[in-house]
């Protein structure tokens, strides 16, 4: 069997190697938070966005953050572990920060420790799907809003239960509400809908993650003055929409084609996927 590599703390290690004791608090306690990273063309798209956000996430959750866990580090270490995994078209990269064993629920210290996964991708570029996700709403679990809603942690059980539902139901994807019954994510996906050529999002404030692909699409709106709000989404919204469609940073876009008895089309869509390809050259 070839070898498989990981990088814990900057040390490159084998997969196989037990790094990680059942102490860990990622494991525990789910003391963790992780960014996917997308390997495109060469390029490790939009890095300095997931630094960035990793490291406001720490800051959130009181974990140290080392003064080399800088966007220049990061990324020579992702390609050093590419390169080692002799991964050279697309991969998908995770980084993974945990605060450091020790302690009950009440932490030992709130220095860190971080591993970086990769795998290698089979589809080169965004490619957009070409049949249209059968989506619906999750509500059996309503998502809390608090300050830690918008973080990608390790505490995940709210997304692991709408993706054993989505199985059961032979859906594409789940959409998740908040404490108000209002829709704010999918699975692992910022929504967007479409309606009268005006685009609408929902608001950090209702509890989605604040996604690294969401900025890249809010941003190439304004750059092609599309009309963009943030804006509080329900059932109703969806159903009035011309256009829904998924964002995420390893897949780009996955256009929606039915929600409900609701059909869409996908040519924004199709527009949005176009402008990522283009930022990959």
């Amino acid at each position: 069997m070839q070898d498989s590599y990981c990088i814990y703390n900057g040390h490159l290690i084998s997969m196989y190697e037990p790094a990680i004791s059942f102490t860990n608090r990622a494991f525990r306690y789910g003391d963790s938070i992780f960014e996917s990273i997308r390997f495109t063309n060469g390029k490790i798209m939009f890095l300095a966005d997931h630094v960035k956000r990793i490291k406001l996430s720490m800051t959130t959750l009181r974990m140290n953050v080392p003064a080399e866990f800088t966007t220049g580090n990061i990324e020579a270490l992702i390609l050093h572990l590419l390169e080692q995994n002799n991964i050279k078209q697309d991969a998908r990269s995770r980084l993974t920060v945990f605060r450091n064993e020790g302690g009950f629920y009440t932490p030992d210290t709130n220095d860190i420790s971080f591993l970086i996964e990769s795998e290698a991708l089979e589809t080169t570029g965004y490619q957009l799907n070409q049949k249209g996700l059968w989506v619906d709403v999750y509500a059996e679990i309503k998502k809390q809003i608090n300050k830690i809603s918008n973080l990608k942690t390790g505490s995940a059980l709210l997304y692991v239960m709408a993706g054993i539902t989505k199985t059961s139901l032979k859906l594409d994807d789940c959409l998740l509400v908040n404490d108000n019954g209002n829709i704010i994510e999918s699975l692992s996906s910022t929504i967007f809908v479409l309606q009268n050529g005006t685009l609408y999002t929902s608001p950090i404030a209702d509890g989605c993650i604040d996604g690294v692909m969401r900025k890249q699409i809010l941003d190439i709106a304004a750059q092609n003055k599309i009309l963009t709000f943030e804006q509080t989404l329900t059932v109703h919204t969806l159903t009035n929409g011309d256009e829904v469609f998924l964002t995420n940073a390893i897949k780009g876009i996955q256009w929606v084609g039915q929600f409900k008895n609701k059909f869409y089309t996908n040519q924004k869509s199709v527009f949005f996927t176009e402008k990522l390809n283009a930022l990959a050259k």
